[in-house]
């Protein structure tokens, strides 16, 4: 039976219960293993592969920059399982993701895989039940969520400014 991106969100949803959202839960339950790796360039954030041997049920892995802030790797993992449900027959043999998650796929599919990220990190029925109590301070819900205050920003659609 075919897997389909109602099957990936329906994972997904199982782990949005409150936040911050587990993410390597979710990468599991998709069939998919992560591995921190230590020995990377900082400019490489992550990638997604196939590999018999450290795969999943799925027959893939995801490989995340160790040396990357943990809202950082967190991001990382939501973008490359975003390419795995979303994005599952360009991946061929592996998708490679520098620090601005540019892999060489058109701009387009990476702001679809960064849209799933955000979806998978910040879900909207968690953020706007925050809203509703009277939160809106961006750092305090970054924190909250375990995401980079500029992801958060960006989820908000508030200005990020640099402290």
């Amino acid at each position: 039976m075919t897997t389909t991106i109602n099957d990936y969100d329906e994972i997904v949803r199982r782990h949005q219960n409150e936040p911050p959202v587990q993410i390597v839960p979710i990468a599991n339950d998709m069939g998919l293993n992560v591995y921190r790796v230590s020995d990377w360039k900082d400019t490489l954030s992550g990638m997604i592969v196939r590999d018999k041997e450290r795969g999943g049920k799925s027959g893939y892995a995801i490989f995340v920059n160790a040396s990357h802030a943990q809202t950082r790797r967190r991001f990382t993992i939501a973008h490359e399982l975003a390419h795995y449900a979303l994005h599952g027959n360009l991946i061929g043999d592996g998708i490679k993701d520098d620090a601005l998650y540019r892999s060489g796929l058109s701009s387009k599919v990476e702001a679809q895989a960064n849209r799933y990220a955000a979806d998978i990190l910040m879900p909207w029925h968690l953020v706007n039940n925050l809203l509703r109590k009277g939160e809106e301070d961006t750092e305090k819900l970054a924190r909250i969520f375990n995401v980079s205050r500029s992801a958060m920003s960006i989820r908000l659609g508030v200005p990020y400014e640099v402290s």
